[in-house]
This record gives structure tokens, C-alpha cells and sequence, in this order.
């Protein structure tokens, strides 16, 4: 692949850049909270955990394969600021990770958030966005359901927002997104996504609001083998009910016009197509629970290099047993199919994934929590000899410290 010759300079150099890029952004969140002249507030919460992990087949294969164990060691330090009109939080999380057995690999995942908000008297300004550095079998195979080769991802996101309120029902919403996503690897293809929405939101009564928009998005993949690029601009209706208090459901659907055109060396393929998107989520909240179910046909780029369409459906709840003692489980299922482009070497075969991850968290002590947590994992594919599935347990260890508070 043209340009992928000396892989592992290239990897080292983005690290690089995004960890200089992270440095300035955190620079200039600090400026920006110095600058306001307003009473605030900050505050930083570090942490440490340390956690051992087991997995039976970590790479989700269904050819032989041999345990797998391993060590993640976590610092974090949380932080939040507050104004008048701003509110900021933003975390800073390493994780050291070392893998022996099936895997023999060392490597550092690394997550950076930033979310802001600034309210004026008629207009509230956000971003949401940041940097994360994950695996591929971790992130990314959850998210979509498909399992790509064992490799470290790079991820941008900028999603700057505003919202105007026009009177008490009625407000304008906006939109932008972009992300650039690139792998350490040769064998899978960086892509980046561009495309924002606009749209009315309207508060029917107390109990409903209705939002309509419109959105348009583009992706393409920036060193693939066969270059591809597609566009969908759409149109979206959500309805959101309050059946009561601890009770809310919403639905939401409608059409995107999907473009689509891959480079190959016998010429440009181009292809046009209507999908229809939709999905339902219900939240219901107990004195000592939560409970969330959803399910949401979405278009999604992936690092083989093209857009796959995910059917998913999940089912979580928390259950607080005491003041210090928790449980959670999270059930997901999909069904992953290609929707345009080429995948990098061969067809893309129907996928289907299901992950079962019972959890339980016990604050020990004041500044000390233990996690003790399974996953049970579940993949079949049409081209594949026989599924595949995992155990895995993870017993993590957390200290928090008193957090660090500041005022003028």
C-alpha cells in the first residue's frame, strides 16, 4: 500500500502530534477558564486503579487458540470548572496495558474528553469532543460488532453545537461533527467523517417535544487501497414522551440518500441508495435502580474501509444493593452488514455479536473501590468454519484520593 512502507515511524510520529495536539488543547482550556472575570469554581479528581484481566479467546477466533492473561495499571485526574455561564469538564486517563499468552503485546491506551457549555441569555454554546487512543478489539468492536485485527486506533472528535430559544417551546439546534480516525496498521484504512445537522425542536406539552432536522455526512478513507468516499445527506423525527416522573421513551427515524464511489483499477464505481434509519430507547428509574433499553439502525465507517450498517439492541440496569455495594450488567446484540464500499481484502460478510457483562463495584473504604466484572462475548459470521465466543474476568483495584477544589 502506497505511503505505508515505513509504518512504524509514521505511528510514532501521530503519537506524537496527538499528544502535542492534546497539550495545547488543555492549554487552552486553562486560558479560557483564567479569562472569565465571573465567580468560579474548579476542581481536579486524580485516581489510580490497577486491574488483572483474563480472557479465554481475546482475539474472538474461531481457529485453535490459548488464554490469554494480562495487567492494565490506570492513572486518571479528572477535571471540572464552573461559572455562571460556563461549565467545563474534561479527564485525562492512561491506560499501561501488558498481554501474555495467545498475545504477547505491551502497549498504552490514552482518553481525553473535553466537554463544554456557555449559556447566554438566549443561546447556549457546547462542544463535545477530544482524543482517544484505543484497541480496535476493545472499542471499536463493541461499538459496531465487527472484529478487526488486533491494533491500536487514533481518534479525533469536534462537535461544536448551539442551540437558540426562540420562546419557552420553540428552538433552533445545530450541529458539527468531524473526526479523523487512523490505525496502527497498514492492513486496515484511516477515514475521516465531516458532516453537521440543523433542525426545530418544539415542546408539544409537559410531557412531550418533537424535534425535526435535517443532517448531512461525509466520509471517506484518506490511504486505502481503493480509495472511497460517501455522502448521505438526510432527514430525522424524534418524538420524546414523559409517561411520568421516572418514566421517558423516544423514537426517532428517517431516510438518508446514500452516495457512494469507490476508486479501483479498473475505474470509479459509483452507487446510489435509500436507507432508512430508526431507533427507540425507554429509561426508567426506580428509588435504587436504573434501567435502559434501546435498540437503533445506524450507518457507521470502519476501518476496512467502508460504511457498514449496524442493527443494535441493548439492555442495561445498575442496582445500587447499599451505599457501598453495586451491581450492573449490559446486555448488547447486532447485526453488522456492508452497505457501501470495498472491504480490504475480500467481501464483508453478515456479522453477529453478542456480549453479556455482568459487573459488581464495592467502595471498601472512602478512597478505595474494588471491581469485580465478566464478559461474555459471542461472534458468527456467513463465511466463517464455526462461531467464536469468550470468557473474560477482570478484578480491578481503584484508589481515589480527597479531590483538589479551588474557588475565586
Amino acid at each position: 500500500m502506497q505511503g505505508r512502507d515505513d509504518v512504524g515511524g509514521r505511528d510514532d510520529s501521530r503519537y506524537v502530534r496527538g499528544v502535542g495536539r492534546l497539550a495545547v488543547l488543555l492549554c487552552l482550556l486553562g486560558f479560557g477558564m483564567a479569562y472569565q472575570s465571573e465567580a468560579a469554581e474548579w476542581s481536579l479528581s486524580p485516581s489510580i486503579g490497577l486491574k488483572g484481566v483474563y480472557n479465554s479467546n481475546l482475539l474472538l477466533t474461531p481457529l485453535p487458540h490459548h488464554d490469554t492473561y494480562g495487567y492494565w495499571v490506570t492513572p486518571s485526574a479528572e477535571f471540572v470548572g464552573k461559572t455562571e455561564r460556563l461549565d467545563v469538564s474534561s479527564k485525562l486517563a492512561a491506560d499501561v496495558v501488558g498481554y501474555f499468552g495467545e498475545e504477547n503485546r505491551q502497549f498504552t491506551n490514552i482518553v481525553a474528553p473535553l466537554s463544554m457549555h456557555y449559556r447566554m441569555e438566549q443561546d447556549l454554546f457546547g462542544f463535545n469532543g477530544g482524543f482517544t487512543r484505543d484497541n480496535t478489539l476493545l472499542g471499536e468492536l463493541q461499538a459496531t460488532g465487527v472484529v478487526l485485527q488486533f491494533a491500536q486506533r487514533n481518534q479525533w472528535t469536534f462537535n461544536p453545537t448551539w442551540t437558540r430559544t426562540v420562546t419557552e417551546k420553540l428552538s433552533i439546534q445545530s450541529s458539527v461533527q468531524l473526526s479523523d480516525t487512523a490505525y496502527e496498521t497498514a492492513r486496515l484504512a484511516d477515514h475521516r467523517v465531516v458532516g453537521g445537522s440543523s433542525g426545530l425542536q418544539y415542546q408539544l406539552t409537559e410531557r412531550d417535544q418533537i424535534q425535526l432536522s435535517g443532517s448531512y455526512t461525509d466520509f471517506r478513507t484518506t490511504d486505502a487501497l481503493f480509495p472511497f468516499r460517501a455522502n448521505f445527506p438526510g432527514i430525522n423525527m424524534s418524538l420524546t414522551h414523559a409517561f411520568d416522573e421516572s418514566l421517558t421513551g423516544t423514537v426517532h427515524g428517517g431516510p438518508r440518500f446514500l452516495s457512494s464511489d469507490t476508486e479501483t483499477p479498473v475505474g470509479s464505481i459509483g452507487a446510489k441508495e435509500t436507507v432508512w434509519l430508526a431507533g427507540a430507547s425507554m429509561t426508567k428509574k426506580f428509588e435504587r435502580a436504573l434501567v435502559q433499553v434501546m435498540f437503533a439502525r445506524d450507518l457507521s465507517p470502519s476501518g476496512l474501509g467502508l460504511l457498514i450498517q449496524t442493527n443494535r439492541g441493548e439492555v442495561s440496569g445498575i442496582y445500587a444493593v447499599s451505599e457501598t455495594l453495586t451491581v450492573g450488567l449490559n446486555v448488547v446484540g447486532m447485526l453488522t452488514t456492508a452497505k457501501a464500499g470495498t472491504t480490504i481484502g475480500g467481501t464483508f460478510p453478515e456479522s453477529r455479536y453478542v456480549s453479556v457483562a455482568p459487573k459488581l463495584t464495592w467502595q471498601f473504604l472512602e478512597w478505595w473501590r474494588a471491581e469485580v466484572s465478566y464478559m461474555y462475548r459471542w461472534r458468527d459470521t456467513d463465511s466463517a468454519i464455526s462461531s467464536a465466543e469468550s470468557h473474560a474476568t477482570t478484578f480491578m483495584v481503584t484508589y481515589s484520593p480527597p479531590h483538589f477544589s479551588f474557588s475565586h
